[in-house]
C-alpha cells in the first residue's frame, strides 16, 4: 500500500488517453494497483489497475474528466454526449477518490501535533457581509476578507510546505470573481495538491439549532455546487467544519453523514461535557447521527477540537494579537528556549486528553491571516525549532496540516470509538452560562428567514416547471439565484441566531427582501407560462396584518394559489375586503362557501386604526399537489351592509369554539382555555394556557451574567404572568367557516384562538409587543401550557425540522450534569416541534418559526416567543438585544402555534404532515384578471398539477430546482422516523419515471445529498464503534420506476427531461 501522495508509475496506455483528454480539459490521478480494482484509502490515495478494456472498434480506458471517471474508446465514435467524442457519458460504478493529495510525512514513534492554519470568517456578526468582505468600518471590528485571501494565497505560493484550511465559501466566491485566470489557476492548483483544503462546503457555518433542515440542504447545496464548478472536483470537501456554531444538532451530523463526509471537527461543546470527556479521552468520538438509517451509513466521525478553535495560549501570531514572534537570531530578545519549551508542555498536556500519537491544533481565530507572513514565518520557525529537539531526545513532531490529513491518521490507528446517540444541546461555556437566548432572539429574522425559503422552493419549482420563460418572460428577467444566496447566508450562526448587531440583522433583512423580488418576477413569469394568460399579478406581502391593496380596492379579482407540496392541501384564505358579502368560485366555476369577517383589534392596532379594511375575506381553497388553482372573487351588489361584530361570549355556560375534529372549551370566569377534546377519538385533556415573562436577570452573587441576545438567564424561576389580572378581556366570532375566541392579555399581548371547518389542529395566533422595559427590567416571554399529563420529566423536541429527540429534564444522556440554571439548562431549540405525552395521550405544539422551548415541570410545555433585553450578554456583540421599530418603538410579533392532541399511537401522523404543511405553505397571488393570453388562441389553465398522481403521505417533495441545461434537481424524502407510526413509517415505492406529468424524464442518475456527485462515486472512511463494526451497504442498482425509500431516507436524483409545459394537464 501506498502512502498518501506516492510517485508512482503510469502505465504507457493511460499516458496515450491522457493526452487525447487533455484536449478535453480532463486529468488523470492515478495510484498503484491492487487486486484489479479501486478502493478507498487515506486523503486523495488511489489505488487501482489502470488498464485496457476491449470493445469491437477499438480499445478502451479509464480516465478523470471534470470530476468524474470516463471510458475513452480507441476507436472512433463513441458514447451519446457529442461533446465528448470519443468518450462514454456512462459513469464508472467504481469508487475512487479523485484527488490524491499528499500529506505531509509523520513519525509513527513520536507524537505527531498537526498544526492547521486557518482563519473563521464569519458571513455577517459586527459587520455587514459587505464590510466584512471589503474591510470598511474598522472603527467597529479590523477584518478585510479580501485581504486574508489574497494574503494567505501568496504565502502558500512562496513555501510549498505550508497548508491552510478555509471554510466560508460566500466570502471565497465573492473574492474569486475578482481574479484574474492566473490567480484562479494557482488556487485550483493548490487545492489539488491539497495544500489549500476546503472544509465545510456551506454557503456560510450555518448554525445547527435554530436551522431548518431543508435551508441548510440549500446552502450545503449552494456552495458545494460552487466550489465543484469553479475549483474543480478536488475542492469537494471531505470534513465538516462547524468551529463556532453553538452547540451541535443530530440531523445537522446526519445531513453531513449522508453528504459522504469523512468526519465532523466541532470547537464549541458544554464545559462539563468537555470536561468529562478529557478525562476519559472521548473527546474523539463516532456520532450516529440517526436511528432509522443503517450503520456505517449514518455514522460520523466527531472531533472535539482543544481550543474552541484558537491557537494554544502565547502562539498567536496575528497581527490582531499580541503574542510574541519567534526570535532566532543573534539578539538579546531571543525567545527560542522558551517558546519551544512551552509548546512541548502545552503539547504534551493536550496528548494525555486523546487516544493516538496524533493531535490536532488550530492555528488561527476571527479574521486572522491578513497579513499571513505573520503567522507562516513564525509557524516556519516554530515547526524547525521544536522539531530540532528531536535530536536531543524530543518526542515531538511538529507539521503544517490539514483536517483531512489529521483524519488520515487517526483513520490509519484503527481503533474502536464510543458511540454518541443524542446531541450537544444546551451548550453552556460556564455555570450559569446556557446559550439558549438565542433559540428565540429575533423572532421576526427567525421567521422572515422561514418564510424566505418557503418562497424559494415556489420560486425554484416555478423555474423547473416553467423552464426558460420563467427566466425570460413578460414581467422581466426572473432570477432565483439572489434570493438562494440570500437564504444561504441567512442560516449563518451570527444570522438567523440573533447574535448580530442591529445593522448587520437589517441587511440580513434587506437582501432577503431584495431576493423576494427578483423571485417575484420570476414566479409571475412562470405562472404566466403555465397558466397560459399574462395577468396583472400583485404580491400581497403584508397579508399579515391585513393589507392587501388589489383585494381592498377591487370588486371582482382573482386569487391563484400555488402549493408546493406533493399532495393535494386545503388551506383557509383570508384577504382584507371593504365589502360586506361575496361569491367565490373555484377553478369549475363552482361556488366556494365564504365569510366575511371583522379584522381583529390587535391587527387594526398595528396598521393603525384608521387605515386599511375593517373586514376580512375568508374562504377555504383547494389546491392540486404541486400545482396551483385559481379562484375568482366577485363583490356582491346587494349584500349585507353591516358585518356582524364580535360578541362577548354569553355566561355562564361554558364558552367554547369547535369544528368536526376537535372542541376548545375556555373558563368563563378568566377567559382562558380550559379543555381540549378530540371529538373523533374521545380524548379530553384539561389544557390551561397563557402568557408569562420571565425577569431577565443582570448578574447576581452566583454569577455576573446577564441575560443577552446569546444567553438566556432569568433572575428566577417563576414566571411573571403577563396579565395583571385573573380575568382577561375576551371576544368571539362564529360562522360556518371559523370559529374564534380572541384574548386580550395586556395592552401589548393578545392571541386569537381559532378553528377553521376541517382542520384537526387549534390555531393560537399571538401578538406581542412592544414589550415594555420603562421599568428597567428586561422581558423574556414564554406562552405555557399546563396540564395533568403524568410526563415523567420527559418531553421531546424535534431536530432542524426533521428527527425527534427525547429530552429529560436536568439530565444529559452522556455525562452527569451539574445543573445551576433549572430554566435556562433545560430549554432546547424548538425549530418547528415540541410535545409532552403519557402512556396514552400526546399534546404536540408546532411552531411557524424557531424558537426556544422546554418542560419545566410535569404534564407543562412552554415555548419563548420574543425577548428584550436591556444589558449586553459579553459575548461579543457589544449591544443589548432592544429590537425597535422604526418609530423607535419596541418590535411588535406575530406568530402561530398549531396545537394537536391525538393519542400517542396516532400522533406522527398528523404532527408530521402538518409540520410540513406549516413550512411548505401555499402562496397566493392575486392578479384583477381579464389579461391577455400568453400565446395566440392558447387555453388558459384554471388548474394545473405537475404530478401524474400524489405522493403518499409519508413522503415528501423536498427539492425540484433546475440545473444545467436540460437537468433537473429531484430530492424525494420519507419523512416519518422509523417506527413512530403503524402506517407511515413503512417503506414506500415511487416510480419517477410516471410521477410528472408537466414534462418527460428521459433518464435518471442518483446523486449524493448534496447533488454535485454520483452516489457510486462516494466513498467514506469506515470507523469502527466500541459497540463493534457495522457491514457496509452496497449502494443498489438504481431502477427509476422503483425507487423505494426507508424511513428518513433521502434520496437526490439527477434528472434528464424534455420539456416543461410540453404535457400540461389542467382544466
Amino acid at each position: 500500500m501506498a502512502a498518501p501522495g506516492a510517485v508512482v508509475a503510469v502505465p504507457l496506455l493511460l499516458l496515450r488517453a491522457a493526452a487525447a483528454a487533455a484536449a478535453l480539459g480532463c486529468g488523470y490521478k492515478v495510484g498503484p494497483g491492487m487486486n484489479g480494482g479501486y478502493r478507498e484509502r487515506g486523503p486523495g490515495e488511489t489505488e487501482g489497475n489502470w488498464g485496457s478494456r476491449k470493445r469491437a472498434g477499438g480499445r478502451s480506458s479509464w480516465f478523470l474528466c471534470n470530476g468524474f471517471l470516463r471510458k475513452h474508446w480507441g476507436g472512433a465514435g463513441g458514447g451519446k454526449d457529442p461533446t465528448l467524442r470519443g468518450h462514454s457519458p456512462v459513469l464508472s460504478p467504481l469508487r475512487i477518490r479523485l484527488c490524491p493529495q499528499s500529506c505531509p510525512p509523520t513519525r509513527p514513534d513520536l507524537l505527531n501535533v498537526h498544526l492547521v492554519p486557518h482563519t473563521h470568517d464569519d458571513v455577517g456578526w459586527l459587520k455587514t457581509v459587505e464590510q466584512y468582505f471589503y474591510g470598511v468600518r474598522n472603527d467597529v471590528q479590523h477584518a478585510g476578507v479580501q485581504y486574508i485571501l489574497d494574503s494567505v494565497v501568496a504565502q502558500l505560493v512562496a513555501e510549498p510546505t505550508r497548508r491552510f484550511t478555509y471554510a466560508e465559501v460566500a466570502f471565497l466566491a465573492r473574492w474569486w470573481r475578482l481574479q484574474d485566470q492566473a490567480t484562479q489557476n494557482t488556487v485550483r492548483q493548490l487545492v489539488e495538491q491539497g495544500r489549500l483544503e476546503l472544509v465545510g462546503g456551506g454557503w456560510s457555518m450555518a448554525d445547527e439549532a435554530v436551522t431548518h433542515y431543508s435551508a441548510g440542504l440549500e446552502q450545503l447545496g449552494l456552495g458545494r455546487g460552487f466550489l465543484r464548478r469553479e475549483l474543480g472536483p478536488c475542492a469537494a470537501p471531505r470534513q465538516a467544519w462547524q468551529i463556532d456554531p453553538f452547540g451541535h444538532s443530530r440531523q445537522s451530523a446526519a445531513t453531513f453523514a449522508q453528504m459522504g463526509y469523512d468526519g465532523l471537527f466541532l470547537g464549541r461543546v458544554d464545559h462539563q461535557d468537555k470536561a468529562q470527556r478529557e478525562q476519559r479521552r472521548e473527546l474523539e468520538l463516532l456520532w450516529r447521527t440517526t436511528g432509522s438509517l443503517q450503520s456505517p451509513g449514518s455514522d460520523l466521525f466527531t472531533g472535539i477540537l482543544p481550543n474552541l478553535y484558537n491557537p494554544p495560549t502565547g502562539f498567536c501570531w496575528d497581527q490582531l494579537c499580541s503574542d510574541p514572534p519567534v526570535v532566532d537570531g543573534d539578539s538579546e530578545e531571543n525567545n527560542v528556549a522558551s517558546i519551544v519549551s512551552t509548546f512541548l508542555d502545552i503539547a504534551t498536556k493536550q496528548a494525555k486528553h486523546y487516544r493516538t500519537n496524533h493531535i490536532i491544533m488550530t492555528m488561527g481565530s476571527d479574521f486572522h491571516y491578513e497579513n499571513a507572513n505573520l503567522w507562516f514565518k513564525n509557524m516556519d520557525k516554530l515547526i524547525a525549532h521544536v522539531n530540532a529537539q528531536q535530536a536531543n531526545g524530543s518526542r515531538v513532531h511538529v507539521l503544517y496540516s490539514t483536517p483531512s490529513c489529521y483524519l488520515w491518521e487517526l483513520h490509519q490507528a484503527n481503533l474502536s470509538w464510543s458511540l454518541k446517540m443524542d446531541d450537544f444541546f444546551p451548550y453552556s461555556d460556564g455555570p450559569h452560562q446556557f446559550w439558549t437566548g438565542y433559540f428565540t432572539s429575533r423572532p421576526a429574522l427567525k421567521r422572515y428567514e422561514r418564510l424566505s425559503n418557503n418562497f424559494l422552493q415556489i420560486c425554484s419549482q416555478l423555474e423547473a416547471l416553467a423552464g426558460p420563460a420563467a427566466r425570460d418572460g413578460p414581467y422581466g428577467p426572473g432570477d432565483s439565484s439572489l434570493l438562494r444566496e440570500a437564504v444561504a447566508v441567512a442560516q449563518h450562526h451570527d444570522a438567523v441566531t440573533g447574535t448580530e448587531k442591529q445593522h448587520v440583522a437589517n441587511d440580513y433583512a434587506k437582501q432577503l427582501a431584495m431576493g423576494w423580488e427578483r423571485c417575484q418576477l420570476l414566479v409571475s413569469n412562470a405562472l404566466a407560462s403555465l397558466s397560459g394568460t399574462k395577468e396583472t399579478f400583485t404580491f400581497c406581502n403584508s397579508l399579515n396584518i391585513s393589507v392587501c391593496p388589489l383585494s381592498e380596492a377591487s370588486s371582482q379579482f382573482l386569487v391563484l394559489l400555488y402549493n408546493p407540496l406533493g399532495r393535494r392541501v386545503s388551506w383557509p384564505l383570508r384577504l382584507p375586503v371593504h365589502g360586506a358579502s361575496y361569491t367565490v368560485t373555484d377553478p369549475r366555476g363552482q361556488p366556494v362557501p365564504s365569510e366575511v369577517v371583522p379584522v381583529s383589534i390587535a391587527t387594526r392596532g398595528l396598521r393603525g386604526n384608521d387605515a386599511g379594511a375593517m373586514q376580512e375575506l375568508l374562504f377555504q381553497a383547494s389546491v392540486p399537489a404541486l400545482g396551483f388553482s385559481t379562484f375568482t372573487v366577485t363583490r356582491s351588489p346587494h349584500g349585507d351592509p353591516r358585518v356582524p361584530p364580535v360578541q362577548p361570549p354569553v355566561q355562564p355556560q361554558p364558552w367554547d369554539i369547535h369544528n368536526e375534529h376537535l372542541r376548545v372549551l375556555f373558563d368563563p370566569r378568566t377567559g382562558h382555555m380550559k379543555e381540549i377534546q378530540n371529538l373523533a377519538k374521545n380524548i379530553s385533556l384539561p389544557v390551561f394556557q397563557s402568557f408569562y415573562w420571565y425577569n431577565a436577570s443582570v448578574g447576581n452573587d452566583d454569577s455576573s451574567q446577564a441575560s443577552g441576545a446569546y444567553i438566556f438567564r432569568p433572575n428566577s424561576s417563576e414566571p411573571i404572568p403577563v396579565s395583571g389580572s385573573k380575568q382577561i378581556s375576551t371576544s368571539l366570532v362564529k360562522n360556518a367557516l371559523v370559529q374564534e375566541l380572541h384574548q386580550n392579555f395586556s395592552s401589548w399581548c393578545s392571541q386569537v384562538v381559532r378553528l377553521h371547518a376541517g382542520q384537526p389542529y387549534v390555531e393560537l395566533e399571538w401578538t406581542v409587543g412592544p414589550i415594555p422595559v420603562e421599568d428597567g427590567w428586561g422581558k423574556e416571554i414564554i406562552s405555557r401550557f399546563q396540564t395533568p399529563l403524568q410526563t415523567q420529566a420527559l418531553f421531546y423536541t424535534d431536530s432542524n425540522g426533521r428527527q425527534i429527540l427525547e429530552r429529560r429534564r436536568d439530565h444529559r444522556p452522556t455525562w452527569d450534569l451539574n445543573q445551576t440554571e433549572p430554566v435556562a439548562g433545560n430549554y432546547y431549540p424548538v425549530t418547528s416541534r415540541i410535545f409532552i405525552k403519557d402512556k396514552k395521550v400526546q399534546l404536540t405544539a408546532l411552531t411557524d418559526r424557531s424558537q426556544g422551548g422546554s418542560s419545566i415541570s410535569d404534564g407543562s410545555l412552554e415555548l419563548m416567543v420574543h425577548r428584550r433585553l436591556l444589558y449586553d450578554d459579553n459575548r461579543g456583540v457589544g449591544e443589548p438585544l432592544l429590537e425597535q421599530d422604526p418609530a423607535q418603538r419596541g418590535l411588535v410579533v406575530r406568530g402561530r402555534h398549531l396545537l394537536l392532541l391525538d393519542t400517542v399511537q396516532a400522533a406522527a401522523d398528523g404532527h408530521r404532515l402538518r409540520a410540513q404543511e406549516l413550512f411548505m405553505a401555499p402562496y397566493p397571488v392575486l392578479a384583477p384578471g381579464g389579461g391577455p393570453s400568453y400565446w395566440p388562441k392558447q387555453r388558459v389553465l384554471r388548474e394545473f398539477s405537475a404530478l401524474r398522481r400524489e405522493l403518499p403521505p409519508s413522503i415528501h417533495l423536498l427539492t425540484l430546482a433546475p440545473g444545467d441545461a436540460g437537468t433537473l434537481l429531484l430530492r424525494l424524502e420519507h419523512q416519518f422516523e422509523s417506527g413512530e407510526s403503524r402506517n407511515s413509517s413503512q417503506p414506500v415505492t415511487i416510480d419517477l419515471l410516471d410521477l410528472f406529468s408537466a414534462f418527460t424524464i428521459t433518464s435518471v442518475q442518483e446523486m449524493s445529498l448534496g447533488g454535485d456527485q454520483p452516489l457510486d462515486a462516494i466513498s467514506r472512511l469506515v470507523w469502527t464503534p466500541a459497540t463493534g463494526p457495522a457491514q457496509s451497504q452496497p449502494v443498489a442498482k438504481l431502477d427509476p420506476r422503483q425507487v423505494t425509500l426507508q424511513p428518513m431516507d433521502i434520496r437526490t436524483f439527477l434528472v434528464h427531461y424534455e420539456g416543461p409545459g410540453a404535457a400540461l394537464g389542467g382544466l
